[in-house]
């Protein structure tokens, strides 16, 4: 089991959350003032593991496109890739708000298809993530997502 989260805690008191829940293995980045924080735990020895964060920026998602790529040939292996990738698949997989834009969705199918990464699907809540505070400007969408894929 691998979890990806971005905390919005400093790096110590994750590691002692992380603990304590009984994740071992971790990786904590601190929060900076109001922005970031990551942690990426597991229980399991994954030798194939990437833990990926895409840019928040739209004008740099094709850079983190090329990274995922990259990362993608160096790969021989079971590969499993989770996190926070900042884009869609589908247009299903948002709730309110302006559309996404689907040559931005095309070009994520693209590297996950490229990279031969299959979505490993989800337990719990379908959206992860979230803003707004009333009904009618609530805006959810599934930006976390795992995906691995063998090759032989």
């Amino acid at each position: 089991m691998v979890f990806f989260i971005e905390t919005k805690i400093d790096d110590k008191r994750m590691e002692r959350i992380r603990r304590r829940c009984g994740f071992v293995n971790g990786i904590d980045v601190g929060v900076e003032g109001s922005r970031g924080g990551l942690c990426v735990a597991w229980r399991e020895n994954f030798k194939r593991f990437t833990g990926f964060y895409g840019s928040p920026y739209a004008s740099d998602l094709n850079a983190s496109w090329n990274l995922l790529r990259t990362l993608g040939r160096e790969q021989r292996y079971l590969w499993l890739v989770s996190g926070n990738f900042n884009e869609i698949m589908y247009s299903f997989e948002k709730s309110g708000g302006q559309p996404r834009e689907e040559r931005k969705m095309a070009a994520f199918r693209e590297v996950l298809d490229e990279c031969q990464l299959l979505d490993m699907g989800f337990q719990g809540t379908w959206f992860t993530w979230e803003r707004g505070n009333l009904p009618e400007t609530i805006i959810k969408e599934r930006l976390d997502m795992g995906g691995q894929r063998k090759i032989i």
